[in-house]
C-alpha cells in the first residue's frame, strides 16, 4: 500500500469530511476506493480520484481550504485519524458504510446539484448523501 495514496486519501478525507464523525470520514474514503475500482473519467488510481479538478472541491485550486489541506500535517489529530481510515480502507479491512457509492454531496446545501437530481440515493451518514453509478 503505498504512503502517497494513503497521503492523498487522508488528505481528501480531512479536507471533505474532517467535522464528520469517524463513520462519516470513512464513507468519503470510500467513495475515493469504489471510484478506484470503477474507473471512468475520474481516474483509475488514488491521486487522479482526488486531484482531477472539480471532483472533491478541498483540492480545487480557488478553494480558500487547499492552502490548508496541503499543509496539514501530524500533528492534526484529525489528520491522524484519516490517516488510520485510509489505510483500512486501501488494505480492505473497513467495511464500505456506502454500499458502493461513487458521489455524495453535503444535505446542508440549498438544493440538490443538478447531477444528483432523480438520482435514489444509496445512504446519508452525517451531512452526506451517497450515490451509486448504475
Amino acid at each position: 500500500m503505498p504512503e502517497n495514496d494513503i497521503d492523498i486519501m487522508a488528505r481528501t478525507i480531512w479536507g471533505e469530511a474532517r467535522g464528520e464523525p469517524d463513520p462519516g470520514m470513512a464513507a468519503v474514503a470510500w467513495v475515493i476506493q469504489n471510484r478506484v475500482r470503477h474507473p471512468r473519467w475520474w481516474g483509475s488510481n488514488i491521486d487522479t480520484v482526488c486531484t482531477t479538478p472539480w471532483q472533491f472541491s478541498c483540492w480545487n485550486r480557488n478553494d480558500p481550504n487547499r492552502p490548508k489541506l496541503l499543509a496539514v500535517d501530524e500533528q492534526d489529530a484529525v489528520y491522524v485519524k484519516a490517516l488510520a481510515i485510509s489505510s483500512h480502507v486501501i488494505a480492505g479491512t473497513m467495511l464500505d458504510p456506502t454500499v458502493g457509492a461513487t458521489s455524495y454531496f453535503d444535505r446542508r446545501m440549498p438544493e440538490w446539484p443538478d447531477w444528483a437530481k432523480g438520482r435514489q440515493p444509496v445512504a446519508t451518514i452525517g451531512h452526506h448523501i451517497f450515490f451509486r453509478d448504475e
